[in-house]
């Protein structure tokens, strides 16, 4: 019994020891997994060749390029209306107007004012030319010693009284020839006549209304709108970052609200040089003003309907193109000695199963996509989502890459 019992003492320390070591292997086990390196989990996609066309967007109306409201340069009312809402006219059509009784009383009073006055310079010119023939008279008896000098001045002054007459008449005459002519053109202003060739877009008034005429701080009545649709026009606002971008006679595609099927085509002809400040509740916007001339619009395309257009700034062939989702911007430190950084534009390369960060030079921008210039070749790897993945990449880390997604493409 005792001979047992030294044995076991003998046994029981070496597999404590041994199970000592074997406790502490498992510990170095599991911290060793607990710190192996976790792979983050990404989609990749390949640098392609692609077509890109680079655009600015932005939203407006559709308007004639030609379009013009017509109003009452003097008071009237209304007497009658030639034309229709919706009707086509030519230049010089009759559209409409305005009682010009007052205006044809005026004219003949002041036709029968000349009348008088032209009566009364034939008598003056009749005076006239009596003194004149007496002061030759008087002139050659005062040369003849025949007559005083007090005479002489005397027919002097009776010629001078009688041109004066005369002279007072002709200027009334010329002053009543001004008031016929404002007269008449008074008269001739309540008839209107259709400036250019278009249709009837607004007829506003109605016979027998008044037409009033605008002040400076409040506008006259316009009586009607005529509009030329051979040539339509889409005005549009352009951001204050974008209109840099937009020149003259760039394409343009126009997408009309009431035909959403259709593509209209246009050129830029014309840019704001001044902002159109907008005051919103949040902020003050400035947006330029851009017009766009449409090719071949529809015939039944109506002013004011809403559009939107997308302005094409650029075009490029088969060049090197990546998702705009995948850049990154790096800080990378510039100056150790003062702790100055500064920020890079790049990608993040596959490298087997891990990444590199790899600067790159853009140009112009797509709706999804943008051009690679320069730090990229075909057909590499590169890291383009998800988006809470590339905030966590850095260089070397180790990544896995999710094939479902190639998959459904």
């Amino acid at each position: 019994m005792n001979t047992n019992k030294s044995f076991l003492k003998k046994r029981k320390k070496p597999l404590l020891f041994a199970g000592v070591i074997v406790i502490i292997a498992i510990i170095i086990i599991f911290n060793m997994q607990a710190q192996r390196e976790k792979a983050l989990k990404v989609t990749v996609e390949k640098v392609k060749a692609v077509n890109l066309t680079s655009t600015i967007s932005a939203s407006g109306e559709v308007k004639p390029k030609k379009n013009v409201n017509i109003s009452a340069h003097l008071p009237g009312r209304i007497e009658k209306i030639g034309v229709v809402e919706g009707q086509r006219v030519k230049n010089k059509d009759f559209l409409l107007k305005l009682d010009s009784t007052q205006y044809e009383a005026n004219a003949d009073r002041d036709r029968a004012r000349i009348q008088s006055l032209k009566a009364d310079l034939i008598r003056t010119e009749a005076v006239l030319k009596r003194d004149e023939k007496y002061h030759e008279r008087q002139k050659k008896l005062y040369d003849e010693k025949l007559i005083s000098s007090e005479q002489l001045e005397s027919s002097q002054a009776q010629q001078d009284i009688s041109k004066a007459y005369h002279d007072a008449i002709l200027f009334q005459i010329k002053q009543a020839e001004a008031s016929l002519a404002s007269t008449m053109d008074n008269l001739q202003k309540t008839v209107f006549y259709s400036p250019i060739d278009g249709i009837i877009t607004s007829l506003r008034v109605e016979e027998g209304e008044i037409a009033l005429v605008g002040t400076m701080n409040n506008p006259g009545t316009v009586l009607l709108t005529i509009a030329d649709l051979s040539v339509m026009e889409v005005e549009v606002e352009v951001d204050e970052t974008d209109v840099v971008r937009v020149e003259f006679n760039q394409e343009a595609e126009i997408r009309v609200d009431a035909f959403p099927d259709d593509i209209i085509m246009g050129k830029v002809t014309e840019i704001g040089s001044s902002a159109l400040q907008i005051v919103s509740a949040s902020q003050e916007s400035k947006d330029f003003k851009v017009v766009i001339t449409l090719e071949n619009p529809p015939t039944n395309l109506k002013p004011g309907l809403s559009a939107s257009a997308d302005i094409i700034t650029a075009r490029k062939q088969g060049v090197l193109a990546i998702p705009i989702s995948a850049l990154v911007i790096k800080e990378i430190a510039v100056d150790t000695d003062q702790l100055q950084e500064s920020q890079q534009e790049g990608v993040y390369v596959v490298e087997k199963d891990r990444v590199k960060f790899q600067p790159v030079q853009k140009g112009i921008m797509g709706e999804l996509k943008i051009e690679i210039v320069s730090g990229l070749e075909k057909e590499q790897e590169i890291v383009v989502g998800p988006y809470s993945a590339l905030r966590e990449l850095k260089d070397d880390k180790l990544i896995k890459i999710d094939r479902t997604k190639e998959e459904d493409k």
